[in-house]
């Protein structure tokens, strides 16, 4: 996409000067409409050191009320960084709807720089294009408008720049070792640059080479580009996208009605194997933080089927900085303003550490999906968007454990009266659990049909028949134990 490339001829003074003044005008009356159809968008600076990324920016924003936008630099990874998933830094920093987020490089920059100085593998350096692609799609199947400049520069102007800004004291500082290595590599470089672009320019979200020899030049070619991009995907905003298929190993799953619930444990059994269980899985929690992996708990379940007590049996054995619960409400309105993912790739765990779940992403194929919270081209694709995003927690080196937490119908109505009938414990039981139980079949049909496509590999359901809540929580225990001495 780079070499031999024929770039658009800069226009003459006058005309360059009109095209702009129109250009600037577009994107500003175009902020209002961003924010009435509550669309987000993200527009990624790449290219060249010296290129002129950031003075494109500010010239861009100078067009857009500063409450509708925010400007993300993204510098070296810090240590706390490095011990999340690559992508998180930047899941983070995606905007709400109705916002703009201009990133001054990133994770191109990021996977290119690692690349060219030997510290990834080829391999690892197609598994993390393969990342970015899905977060990409994911983004724009989501509704975002992802817009992807590379300013493009030759190896001599660039030398000029380097030279030019290192000769002035205030401007000096602007050259960093990043820029001068990439000049005298610059065709190593761009081999680099060309492959990587290629490799990731999609129809969803194409890459734009911006010619920036010339400031105003380019300044011009992102903003006619970007208004162009705002107003395509305000027309296309109300369109169905493709459900993708998934492409996981999947793992047969039973049906909730044909697993037996008559499992029981002796109280007296039940004390001493919890004894023991905790005491080795505070063993492999010591080794977990030495060793620098991550472990996930997921917990989904009917109302009143035991996932509190079951969390509480595992936190004890748990030294209390090594871990943190996560009890999943009702989005907050800046979560429900971000893709559904956004809150959970949030909260993951450093390495060495356990993230548990009280509820999860899996309420995009339930309750959002029953409540009609989400359109149902929402819902189908999510299956498909949650194994990808279980497959970078294990791509990351993390450990993923699912569970769901069974009873039967009979059973919850027992609790739930029983809660009723209980001053201390009226606080569980709320009028969404009963109208939730008139749905039993609809959300047993979706709780089926969640389990069959998402129990993959790396990331299996494992079933807690919980009639007998001490019998659930001893498997629990046994199955956490187990995954973490495969781990170990």
């Amino acid at each position: 996409m780079l070499r031999n490339r024929v770039m658009a001829k800069k226009p003459p003074k006058e005309e360059l000067k009109a095209r702009l003044n129109a250009a600037r005008e577009k994107l500003f009356a175009k902020q209002m409409l961003l924010k009435e159809n509550k669309l987000p968008v993200l527009v990624l600076m790449e290219g060249w050191g010296t290129a002129g990324k950031g003075s494109c920016t500010g010239q861009v924003i100078r067009n857009i009320d500063p409450r509708f936008f925010k400007v993300a630099t993204m510098e070296v990874m810090t240590e706390e960084e490095k011990r999340k998933p690559f992508l998180s830094r930047y899941v983070e920093k995606i905007p709400e709807a109705g916002k703009v987020v201009f990133m001054d490089s990133g994770w191109m920059d990021e996977i290119t720089r690692l690349k060219l100085h030997g510290e990834i593998g080829k391999n690892e350096y197609e598994m993390r294009l393969d990342s970015i692609r899905r977060f990409e799609r994911q983004l724009t199947d989501n509704g975002y408008l992802v817009m992807k400049f590379f300013f493009h520069i030759s190896e001599k102007e660039q030398k000029k720049r380097i030279e030019d800004l290192q000769e002035d004291i205030d401007t000096k500082w602007r050259v960093n070792d990043n820029d001068k290595w990439q000049n005298k590599h610059y065709e190593e470089c761009m081999d680099v640059f060309d492959d990587y672009l290629e490799k990731t320019n999609r129809p969803s979200a194409p890459w734009y080479v911006v010619d920036a020899q010339s400031r105003k030049w380019a300044e011009l070619q992102v903003l006619e580009v970007l208004t162009e991009g705002i107003e395509a995907a305000l027309q296309n905003k109300a369109l169905a996208v493709p459900i993708p298929q998934n492409v996981f190993p999947l793992i047969k799953m039973p049906k909730l009605d044909e697993i037996p619930l008559d499992m029981t444990v002796e109280k007296e059994e039940y004390k001493a194997e919890l004894d023991r269980l905790h005491e080795r899985l505070g063993e492999l929690h010591n080794r977990l933080y030495r060793k620098q992996v991550p472990v996930v708990i997921a917990y989904e379940g009917w109302d009143a089927a035991g996932k509190g007590g079951n969390i509480k049996r595992i936190t004890e054995a748990l030294d209390p900085r090594g871990f943190e619960v996560h009890p999943i409400a009702s989005p907050e309105p800046h979560e429900k303003a971000r893709h559904y993912l956004w809150r959970f790739w949030t909260r993951l765990p450093k390495t060495g550490h356990i993230a548990i779940f009280d509820r999860t992403w899996y309420g995009r194929v339930m309750v959002e999906r029953l409540e009609g919270f989400c359109s149902e081209n929402d819902w189908k694709r999510a299956y498909n968007e949650i194994n990808e995003f279980e497959k970078e927690l294990a791509d990351w080196g993390a450990v993923i454990i699912k569970f769901w937490v069974q009873i039967d119908k009979d059973t919850q109505l027992e609790r739930f009266e029983m809660r009723q009938r209980t001053p201390e414990k009226q606080w569980k039981i709320t009028e969404e659990d009963w109208r939730n139980r008139e749905k039993w079949d609809a959300y047993e049909d979706a709780v089926n049909e969640m389990i069959q496509k998402t129990s993959t590999s790396y990331a299996p359901w494992y079933i807690l028949e919980s009639v007998d809540k001490k019998y659930a929580r001893l498997k629990a225990l046994r199955i956490v134990i187990e995954r973490l001495e495969e781990v170990l």
